[in-house]
């Protein structure tokens, strides 16, 4: 098959694949397309809560016609025996002849096993097609692999003259309709979605999915409330029987209202703590260990420079609006905006406009 169908239908592929972030964990989000002759045969991507997998999906979805194909697939297949059989069994029983992969899968129970399953029963295999593409869609498995966390976006919404809010830590509204529809489409991406419990406080937000049609793919909602201050009637509390909700609070914390929340479906999850203040890293590997891989972090100034100053910032979404908010909060605590956009550690990759406001896009270098 030529380079430029190879590279048509990986990009097929890595869209199919996208359509499981937010939604697959603990899995990562694959895509796979089984293609023959220059026509696709089955389409795949990973289903709701990771099984069945990428693979197995396009290959259902194929049927016999698989035979003699080749299949596309945004991460090395799976081959070993976890709640599903390997993805590679499946392959070489529907008589696939050719896998194109863009990774290599960094999981230390396939980590290349996959493709060599493959080539030693003839299978020709070839990987790294679209890999800096997929990548970004993997960023979160990779880094749960590797560094036993999620991977963290951090979001801001800023004023033309860097504000976050009013005076006394009252919320404002910064961006305008379209913007704000993206950031639900933004959470509706994420695993989780992360603030402290001064926003809640201040905001009383949902932080779910309102978008028509996309109210099931709200992520789990995350608070930090190292003393547990979460009030039993906030937006969070009230409809946490219907959206996971976990909160962390300092293992030295014994709230007198603990036992309501959880009776509300409110999950406590405890880490440790220092003045007032939460484990950031600990907090993140609790979630890593809960199979979260990506996390948006929708927080106030206080937490969102805490992120930042313990470079745990992998991803950060800078909405800036043309309007001025005069007196107000700085986006970010004790620090200047540009702790972030001129930050070392990160790279600006990408800006549009999106309605009457900017979105500005950087990744960690």
């Amino acid at each position: 098959m030529s380079a430029d169908l190879d590279q048509r239908f990986m990009a097929l592929a890595l869209t199919l694949g996208r359509r499981g972030l937010g939604n697959a964990w603990p899995n990562p989000a694959v895509g796979a397309v089984v293609v023959k002759d220059g026509i696709v045969l089955g389409r795949g991507w990973t289903q709701p809560g990771g099984r069945p997998h990428a693979e197995a999906e396009a290959l259902r979805r194929a049927g016999s016609a698989a035979r003699g194909a080749t299949l596309y697939a945004t991460l090395e297949p799976c081959s070993h025996h976890g709640q599903t059989p390997p993805c590679v069994d499946a392959i070489l029983a529907a008589g696939i002849t050719r896998v194109v992969s863009a990774l290599e899968d960094p999981n230390p129970q396939i980590a290349g096993e996959g493709h060599a399953r493959l080539r030693a029963a003839g299978v020709t295999v070839e990987v790294g097609l679209a890999a800096a593409e997929a990548m970004r869609t993997h960023a979160g498995h990779f880094r749960r692999v590797r560094d036993g966390r999620p991977h963290v976006m951090l979001k801001l919404a800023v004023s033309a003259d860097g504000k976050a809010g009013l005076p006394g830590r009252k919320p404002a509204q910064i961006t305008g309709e379209a913007a704000r529809a993206r950031v639900q489409v933004m959470r509706a991406t994420n695993d989780a979605v992360l603030t402290g419990i001064g926003t809640v406080l201040a905001d009383d937000p949902q932080l779910n999915v309102r978008l028509p049609g996309m109210e099931p793919r709200s992520p789990v909602r995350v608070v930090l409330d190292s003393t547990l201050r979460l009030p039993q009637r906030s937006k969070l509390a009230a409809s946490a029987s219907r959206t996971l909700d976990w909160v962390f609070v300092d293992k030295a914390a014994r709230p007198d209202h603990e036992k309501a929340l959880s009776a509300a479906g409110v999950e406590l999850l405890r880490v440790d703590g220092e003045n007032g203040r939460l484990d950031l890293l600990g907090v993140l590997r609790a979630l890593s260990g809960r199979g979260i891989s990506r996390v948006m972090v929708e927080a106030g100034p206080i937490l969102s420079t805490a992120f930042l100053a313990a470079d745990l910032v992998d991803e950060a979404a800078l909405f800036r609006s043309p309007n001025a908010l005069g007196e107000g909060i700085d986006a970010l605590e004790g620090e200047p905006l540009s702790a972030l956009t001129l930050s070392p550690k990160l790279r600006l990759v990408e800006s549009e406009t999106i309605g009457a406001d900017t979105l500005q896009m950087f990744e960690r270098k």
